[in-house]
């Protein structure tokens, strides 16, 4: 039984892989600005949108599709932007990635060498 591993523990966490990691970390930050602007949106109430929403009969609904819109849109562009990020140079103020790792060449070097 030394080969099987316990079965509620995965072999290798998602979130130990680098380019799983800078997804997750982006994922929520999009989340927080997508959750923070459907608020402001609410609280501000412009054109009435407040009023709309909670006039209807089920208002979740319609919160819960705003906030999925806002959760994909705003989600998938925070987690590309730090994908393009990736090339670029840390130290200096000049663009382009010369020198510098992508995550993914990182991760396959890190599974060659172990």
């Amino acid at each position: 039984m030394s080969n099987h591993q316990h079965p509620h523990r995965p072999a290798r966490s998602l979130l130990r892989i680098p380019l799983f990691r800078l997804l997750a970390i982006n994922l929520a930050i999009g989340a927080c600005a997508a959750t923070l602007l459907v608020g402001g949106l609410l609280w501000l109430n412009p054109g009435h949108l407040r009023e709309l929403i909670f006039a209807d009969i089920s208002p979740g609904i319609a919160l819960a599709l705003l906030l999925a819109s806002f959760l994909i849109t705003f989600g998938s562009a925070a987690m590309g932007s730090a994908i393009m990020a990736q090339g670029l140079k840390e130290h200096s103020g000049k663009g382009g990635g010369h020198g510098s790792r992508l995550a993914v060449q990182e991760t396959a070097r890190r599974t060659r060498t172990h």
